[in-house]
């Protein structure tokens, strides 16, 4: 344990108010109570965000410190118990899938899936009843955009309408890709996500999300939980755009396709919801803090979901900040540990994402056959395997 006195005072803001930032704000709250914390989102304080349909794919590290903020609405959650990840064809013929258990690696998740909404809901409650108890440390600032930030002197000042100077800034308010103006680091894929919500046979495995790798890309079903007993997933399903003709085909033809291209354990799907479209690229910041600004998640990073780990890399950052300022009595030093800390987590992910999404691209004759032996290499070697799991729960350590 560090002896390292803590900061005599910190005024601190926080920008965007979704996961990444009500998960920051909260363990700030609690963590930090020499600090005065102002919560910004653009959204008013009493709108109702549980109905917000988005999916999120959680990792185990992730439940685990929403668990630790006792924000985790554990109910409402589908925990994943096992990741099955193949190739489809055209490729060798019984090639073995990737299998990832829950039991094998000793845990009772590998994760959970969620809607949006459901998340956010429970996270702004926490956070507006350690508000109401501390209304003078706590600030919600709901219904106030943020149209700046901008350096200044020993701080940072944030214009809400009101220009106010803060020791420090948190931006957490990242948006889609289609809507960001461009980081350091960013390519068009030229990809579509297609996602919505299908209804599953009543043969098909339980908690068990799936990772398909087609010609044209990805195809992800997300386990959820029943609703009126019916077994649900979300569906990603991943297309390049010269070649996606989704707008024009209906529901039951929606349906044969995405059939045709799973994995036969899976079952055929039921039904499906309306789909929306959302375009795909990866949009990266060089680094996380710029003088007394830091970002994180999607402000940080968007990645192609073909991983599913732009959430978890966003709050394990908001994590290591507040860390790093507890054990600090100096801002500026925090800083510097958390991009530090951060950067093999944080570039491992962004550059193994971006590889497997361009490969999506190149039609590169026996391609699908190197996935699959590739594929087939994984699963007969438990240390990579197990090495490929933890990453994904905790991320790199």
């Amino acid at each position: 344990m560090s002896n390292t006195p803590p900061l005599p005072s910190l005024k601190l803001a926080v920008i965007g108010a979704g996961p990444a930032g009500l998960t920051l704000a909260l363990h700030a709250a609690r963590s930090l109570p020499q600090a005065q914390i102002s919560l910004f989102d653009a959204r008013p304080a009493d709108r109702d965000v549980s109905g917000d349909p988005r999916t999120i794919a959680l990792s185990l590290g992730s439940v685990q410190l929403l668990q630790r903020l006792k924000a985790w609405p554990v109910e409402l959650a589908q925990p994943i118990l096992q990741v099955h990840v193949s190739q489809a064809p055209p490729t060798l013929r019984d090639m073995p899938a990737v299998r990832i258990t829950a039991a094998e690696q000793g845990v009772d998740q590998l994760g959970a899936v969620l809607h949006y909404g459901q998340l956010v809901a429970p996270l702004q409650a926490a956070w507006m009843a350690a508000a109401a108890a501390e209304p003078e440390r706590l600030l919600t600032r709901f219904g106030a955009p943020v149209t700046a930030v901008k350096a200044v002197d020993g701080g940072v000042e944030v214009d809400a309408g009101i220009a106010e100077s803060y020791d420090l800034a948190v931006v957490a308010e990242g948006g889609v890709f289609a809507d960001q103006a461009r980081k350091s680091f960013a390519h068009d894929y030229q990809q579509n996500a297609w996602v919505g919500t299908v209804t599953l046979s009543d043969q098909s495995p339980v908690g068990v999300a799936y990772e398909r790798f087609t010609r044209n890309g990805p195809l992800a079903l997300l386990p959820l939980r029943p609703r009126d007993g019916q077994r649900r997933a979300a569906l990603v399903w991943c297309l390049p755009q010269d070649e996606d003709d989704v707008a024009g085909l209906s529901d039951a033809q929606r349906l044969t396709v995405i059939n045709q291209l799973l994995a036969d354990e899976v079952g055929p799907l039921q039904a499906i919801s309306p789909l929306k479209c959302f375009p795909l690229g990866l949009n990266a910041e060089r680094t996380l803090v710029e003088g007394r600004s830091i970002r994180i998640g999607n402000a940080a990073q968007t990645l192609h979901p073909v991983a599913g780990q732009g959430l978890n890399l966003g709050l394990r950052d908001a994590w290591s900040l507040v860390d790093a300022l507890r054990r600090s009595n100096d801002i500026d030093a925090a800083l510097r540990s958390v991009e530090w800390q951060r950067a093999p987590d944080r570039w491992s992910t962004i550059v193994s994402t971006d590889f497997l999404a361009r490969t999506f691209s190149w039609r590169w004759p026996g391609l699908p056959a190197a996935r699959a032996l590739g594929l087939a290499a994984l699963q007969s070697l438990p240390p990579l395997k197990k090495a490929l799991a933890r990453q994904m729960m905790f991320g790199r350590r």
